[in-house]
């Protein structure tokens, strides 16, 4: 395996679903910006959405992936795959028939704060309802993804997604002639997006797998085990996820904030799927056969290079976010229906998002280490107390900062989380630095900075075309962005914080 290329092919399929998420969410602002329209509809977005980044981005890949290349026999394994799959179709049509009976109550909790709003409340009743089936697609879609994942195919899974914002951006392109019906229309094409990629994955995994429905399930060890690491996969490689949504319950509280929490959201998630989403599913088939063949080096040397890979793109994405959050927010989103406070709160969410990106990605692959080695409960119980931590600080401060409140909570229990990862790795001998790794860091840490005073000039030089008014505003930031980039990228090579050779040097 080539930890670089397989990221990037993983990394390429994603930047473009997220671009194409971002066009999509540049079409949203402009017809519904941050009012009551917008609230209802990301409640109903973000409850399916938060579903399919649990499973998808890595999570159901942390329970099975292990499980599934530890079985040597082809049968074998393609029993155990099938016992799997019939229990996720049982299980899941039983829980979204289970919530949609219950369904006002269902919202009630993500969004306790639209009580007493009696329209907003059964809005966002009616539009979960129609997304809520999307998530028995998309489990089932990740579980395709999770087989391609195990022999090493990245590609279709990785860009299975890009099918949602396609049909989601057709919808949006009719916004004026729909008006208020467009949001009910979104809604039917999330579902729609959820049966389209569980159509496309199975072309592709048929080759490996094929699905045979059965009533009758044989439980059996492996089975039990897999089920015992899922829910705990769940909640630990999700955590961020969690955070967010535990923020939009809290913030539902205040008129328009969970569309700010929307838009801040959207902006570092590409980072996020890059430096931690697509390298800790790229390395966890590798990783997991090289620690059960007991291979060392090799587990050091994988560990090192996704450490490594993983803090050279979030550190500069992050100095870049704390520089500009405010002509970001306003170049991708600052348009239509979306106000100048609307860009300034969502700026000001990013801005404190943006101090945790760090801590998502470390996560994301602190975590793997330990999935590699069939271990879902140190995560888990970590994971755990920082969203018990997230919440405690959320409602604390709730009232006296708003809704900022809830990107610092997150940024300062993801921390926590990343930083007992790692002393619970080093305290069972399960990670150790190299030597290359060290050096590495320092050289990613200076030319990090040196991007941000170069990208700090380019912003400032471009000062007045970020203006709210601007309508090529975006222009200017994608030059911005590309200049930072291509300055970062050619530092790094010159100072040997990064080398081409990477590319082609397998793991």
């Amino acid at each position: 395996m080539n930890l670089i290329k397989s990221t990037g092919t993983f990394s390429f399929f994603t930047i473009i679903s997220r671009l194409l998420g971002y066009l999509r969410d540049i079409l949203i602002a402009i017809f519904l910006g941050t009012g009551p329209l917008a609230d209802a509809f990301f409640v109903a977005f973000r409850i399916p959405n938060t579903f399919r980044r649990l499973f998808s981005e890595g999570t159901f890949n942390a329970a099975f992936v292990p499980s599934y290349s530890s079985i040597a026999n082809k049968n074998r394994s393609k029993d155990f795959a099938n016992n799997i799959f019939n229990i996720l179709i049982l299980g899941l049509f039983f829980l979204v028939l289970m919530i949609q009976i219950f369904m006002p109550f269902f919202v009630f909790l993500i969004a306790p704060g639209f009580e007493g709003q009696h329209e907003k409340m059964e809005l966002a009743i009616t539009l979960t309802r129609i997304t809520f089936p999307f998530l028995i697609f998309i489990s089932l879609a990740s579980f395709f993804s999770a087989i391609l994942n195990s022999h090493n195919k990245f590609a279709a899974a990785s860009a299975a997604p890009i099918i949602l914002n396609i049909l989601l951006i057709g919808v949006l392109f009719f916004g004026k002639l729909l008006n208020d019906n467009l949001v009910y229309y979104l809604s039917y094409a999330v579902t729609i997006s959820g049966i389209l990629q569980f159509i496309f994955l199975y072309f592709f995994v048929k080759k490996y797998f094929s699905p045979k429905l059965k009533l009758a399930i044989k439980i059996d060890n492996k089975i039990k085990n897999f089920f015992k690491k899922l829910l705990p996969s769940i909640f630990s490689s999700g955590v961020t996820q969690i955070n967010i949504l535990v923020g939009t319950i809290i913030a539902s509280f205040q008129a328009s904030a969970v569309s700010y929490l929307y838009y801040a959201d959207r902006i570092y998630q590409i980072n996020l799927a890059i430096a931690g989403i697509a390298i800790g599913t790229v390395i966890l088939p590798q990783l997991s056969k090289y620690v059960k063949n007991k291979k060392k080096d090799k587990v050091t040397l994988i560990q090192n290079k996704a450490l490594e890979l993983s803090l050279f793109l979030s550190i500069p994405a992050t100095i870049a976010l704390l520089i500009a959050s405010e002509e970001i927010i306003s170049s991708l989103f600052g348009y239509g229906s979306f106000s100048e406070d609307g860009v300034k709160n969502s700026a000001r969410a990013l801005y404190y998002f943006a101090i945790g990106l760090p801590a998502f990605s470390l996560i994301k692959v602190f975590s793997t280490f330990f999935f590699a080695r069939h271990n879902t409960k140190i995560p888990f119980y970590i994971s755990l107390a920082s969203v018990f931590l997230n919440i405690f600080i959320s409602i604390i401060f709730f009232k006296e900062i708003g809704f900022l409140i809830i990107p610092i909570a997150t940024s300062i229990s993801s921390w926590f989380n990343a930083i007992f990862l790692f002393i619970s790795l080093k305290q069972r001998k399960f990670f150790s630095f190299n030597l290359i790794f060290t050096k590495r860091l320092i050289k990613i840490l200076f030319t990090s900075i040196l991007m941000g005073i170069f990208f700090n000039y380019l912003i400032y030089f471009f000062e007045d075309k970020f203006l709210y008014e601007e309508i090529l505003k975006s222009i200017y930031l994608v030059c911005a962005v590309i200049l930072g980039l291509t300055f970062y990228i050619l530092v790094a090579i010159f100072i040997k914080a990064f080398k081409i050779s990477d590319i082609y040097l397998k793991y």
